[in-house]
């Protein structure tokens, strides 16, 4: 770590993105005392979508066997639970952007192996509506993708998928509400075709509504595979 870095954890320290005290120790971005508090996705898991199997026979969850997937695959790095669930909500509402670290940090380190594998050419956060941005200050997405491409090499393209449409916030939807609710909200605005392997980047899976519009678009722009690594998934087995 840096001289510069380690002074300003000093004067500054980062908050834990569990208890959300500040940390003590220069260099570090959880509490000791936290740092097993997010439970990790476990073997076994759907092949699609990443979430958390209970039936160590099968491949695939429920809502993957039902739906017509747009994206090829992805991961999750921890189940989304009530612990995790408060800290991704002081991340994205309370200006707690410095969580991006350890977040982005968990998940190169568990997701490390499908993120090499995928061949993946560019990350591409999903996209925030204009006005939320601005309101939020920052995309929480794109810096967990900004982090994750100083790890891998991979470069983060903000340019390319677009959030045309301002959405209903999708937590309080119903499944076939979040849908509906994601129809025409992205759009493409730079050439795609040089990219044929590509790995989005959110916080959150629930429903997969968002991926799977963002997927949609891609590939209608020519991406061959659209893959996806997000921070947490629900557990819906």
């Amino acid at each position: 770590m840096k001289m510069a870095e380690r002074i300003t954890d000093i004067i500054y320290p980062r908050r834990c993105p569990v208890c959300d005290d500040a940390v003590t120790r220069p260099g570090l971005y959880i509490c000791d005392e936290c740092a097993d508090a997010f439970r990790p996705v476990r073997d076994p898991y759907c092949l699609k979508c990443g979430s958390p199997l209970r039936d160590d026979s099968a491949d695939l969850c429920e809502d993957c066997k039902k739906e017509n997937r747009k994206f090829t695959s992805g991961r999750a790095a921890f189940i989304y639970d009530d612990v995790l669930k408060e800290s991704v909500y002081r991340y994205k509402y309370g200006n707690r952007a410095e969580y991006a670290d350890h977040f982005a940090e968990s998940m190169a380190d568990i997701l490390g192996s499908f993120i090499r594998s995928s061949g993946a050419r560019a990350f591409i956060p999903i996209p925030l509506h204009k006005s939320r941005l601005a309101k939020r200050g920052y995309n929480q997405a794109a810096l967990l993708a900004d982090r994750l491409s100083e790890r891998f090499d991979i470069p983060v393209r903000n340019d390319i998928l677009i959030r045309s449409e301002k959405t209903r916030v999708q937590k309080s939807l119903r499944a076939s509400q979040r849908q509906n609710n994601l129809k025409k909200a992205f759009k493409i605005d730079s050439d795609v075709v040089k990219l044929k392997n590509i790995i989005l980047v959110d916080d959150i899976y629930t429903t997969g509504s968002t991926i799977d519009a963002a997927a949609g678009c891609l590939k209608g722009a020519g991406v061959d595979n659209v893959n996806f690594v997000v921070l947490g998934i629900a557990d819906i087995g």
